[in-house]
C-alpha cells in the first residue's frame, strides 16, 4: 500500500458557483468525512445509509492545512476511554472504517504500531479503561514493568506499576488522511474548493446559502459547518463560549542514523496520563513525535504564530531524559503548534442548529476528535437522513455542559480540567 496519496484538485466555482444537495464548510476529519458519506454512501452497520447527495468541500486554506485542527502528520487511534463505553465503541467503528477505506482507496493511513499506556498506579484511568476493554471485547493485555522493559528496552519502565497494551490500535497519518478523504470526495463526483464562507441569506427557518470573501455565494438544500475553533465565529451568538482554542506545542526529535529503535515499526505509540504527554513513533524522516497534553493559553488559530517556545522543548527534554533516556541528547527535528479546540466539558459538539433546520454543526474534537472521524461523519450523515438520537449521544447537543464531565481525550490523552473560560 502506497503512502503516496490522490490530492484533491481545488476547483474554479466561477461568478455563480452551482447549488448542492449538502454543502459542507471545512475539510477537516468531521467535514471530510462528512462529505464522502454523504456523496459515497456507506454509512450505518448495513453500509446503506446516507450517499447519493450532491457534495460541495469548501475549506479556507485546504484539507491538512498548518492552521487546522485535524493538521499534523501523525494522530494515536485507541479505544481506551476510561469507563467511557460509548467512546470506545466509537473508536472501534472508526478504526474498522479507517481500514476498510484507506485499502479501498489503495493509501497507508493507519500505522499498526499498537498503543502502550504508562500506569503509575494500580487503579486510574487505565484500570477502567481495561474494564471497559474486557467488557466491549477488544483485546489488551495488562503488563509488568519487566515484561514491558523486555519487549520494548527503549523505555524506562522501572518506575511504573503495570503498562496497558492495545496491540490493535496505533497511529494515523492526519494530514495525508485530510487530503485522501477530500481527493476521494472529487473522485465520487463531489466538488471541492478553497473558499473562506460564512452564513448568508436564510428565510422561513433554513439558511439558503454561504457567502465567501469574493461575494459569491454558494446555495445548498442542506449544510454542515465543520469549521471547528472557526464555529464560534461563525455563529457568536450560539457557540460564543462553547469552544476554546490553546496552543499546544508538536516536537519531533531526530534519533541516529539508522537507529530503527525509535521508528513507529519498532516502538508503540504511548501515553502517559500521569504526566499528560505522549508520543509517536518516527515516521518517514519525521523523529519521534512528543507532546504535552497540558492545556495551553488561548490560541487565535487564524493569526496565532505557530513557534515553539524554549520552555517547552525543554520540559519535553526532561521527560525524554527520564522515560526514553537514550534520546535525552538527540537533536529537534521539527516542530510545530497547533491547537485545541475544546468543549467546556469535552464532548464533542454535533447537533442541529436550533433555528435553522437544515444546518448542523461539528466542533469540539478537543484534542482526540480525529481519530472518531470516520464514525462522526457516519453518525452526522444518518442523522441527517432522520435516524434518532441513541443512547449517549446527548452528550453532543447545544446547551448548558457540566466542566469536567467527560473523561477528555486530548491528544489522546485524559486531560483532568478543561480550559477555563
Amino acid at each position: 500500500m502506497s503512502v503516496a496519496l490522490h490530492r484533491p484538485r481545488p476547483e474554479d466555482p466561477g461568478a455563480h458557483p452551482a447549488p448542492s444537495d449538502l454543502v459542507v464548510v471545512g475539510a477537516g476529519a468531521m467535514g471530510g468525512w462528512s462529505a464522502w458519506f454523504a456523496r459515497a454512501g456507506g454509512a450505518g452497520p448495513d453500509g446503506r445509509g446516507g450517499g447519493g447527495r450532491s457534495v460541495t468541500l469548501l475549506d479556507a486554506w485546504g484539507p491538512g492545512n498548518p492552521r487546522a485542527s485535524s493538521g499534523d502528520e501523525t494522530r494515536i487511534i485507541r479505544s481506551s476511554h476510561g469507563t467511557d463505553r460509548l467512546y470506545a465503541r466509537w473508536s472501534r467503528r472508526a478504526l474498522e472504517l479507517w481500514k476498510r477505506h484507506a485499502e479501498a482507496w489503495g493509501v497507508e493511513l493507519f500505522l499498526p504500531s499498537g498503543v502502550l499506556w504508562l500506569a503509575h498506579g494500580a487503579t486510574g484511568w487505565e484500570a477502567d479503561s481495561a474494564a471497559a476493554l474486557t467488557e466491549l471485547g477488544v483485546p489488551h493485555e495488562r503488563l509488568a514493568p519487566e515484561e514491558a522493559a523486555r519487549r520494548w528496552p527503549q523505555i524506562r519502565t522501572d518506575d511504573l506499576d503495570h503498562l496497558l497494551w492495545e496491540p490493535e490500535a496505533g497511529a494515523l497519518r492526519a494530514r495525508d488522511a485530510c487530503l485522501a478523504v477530500a481527493a476521494a470526495v472529487q473522485r465520487a463526483g463531489g466538488r471541492y474548493a478553497v473558499a473562506s464562507v460564512r452564513p448568508g441569506r436564510s428565510a422561513g427557518g433554513r439558511l439558503l446559502d454561504v457567502v465567501d470573501g469574493e461575494g459569491r455565494r454558494w446555495a445548498g438544500e442542506s449544510f454542515l459547518f465543520a469549521a471547528g475553533p472557526w464555529l464560534p465565529r461563525l455563529f457568536p451568538e450560539l457557540l460564543g463560549d462553547a469552544i476554546r482554542a490553546t496552543r499546544q506545542e508538536v516536537l519531533f526529535f531526530g534519533p541516529e542514523a539508522g537507529d530503527r529503535r525509535f521508528h513507529w515499526g519498532s516502538l508503540p505509540a504511548w501515553c502517559d496520563v500521569h504526566d499528560a504527554i505522549y508520543g509517536v513513533g518516527a515516521t518517514d524522516a519525521w523523529g519521534m513525535k512528543i507532546a504535552s497534553d497540558r492545556y495551553g493559553p488561548s490560541f487565535d488559530p487564524t493569526d496565532g504564530e505557530r513557534v515553539v517556545t524554549r520552555e517547552g522543548i525543554a520540559e519535553v527534554r526532561t521527560y525524554l531524559a527520564h522515560r526514553f533516556p537514550d534520546l535525552a541528547r538527540a537533536p529537534l527535528a521539527g516542530s510545530r503548534v497547533c491547537q485545541y479546540e475544546t468543549t467546556i466539558d469535552g464532548h464533542f459538539l454535533l447537533a442541529r442548529h436550533p433555528e435553522w433546520e437544515n444546518v448542523w454543526l461539528a466542533g469540539g474534537g478537543s484534542g482526540h476528535g480525529f481519530k472518531h472521524g470516520p464514525r462522526i461523519g457516519e453518525h452526522l450523515v444518518l442523522r441527517m437522513d432522520g435516524a434518532p438520537e441513541a443512547e449517549g449521544e446527548e452528550r453532543f447537543r447545544i446547551g448548558p455542559r457540566t466542566p469536567g464531565a467527560a473523561p477528555r481525550g486530548g491528544g489522546d490523552l485524559p486531560a483532568a480540567e478543561p480550559p477555563t473560560r
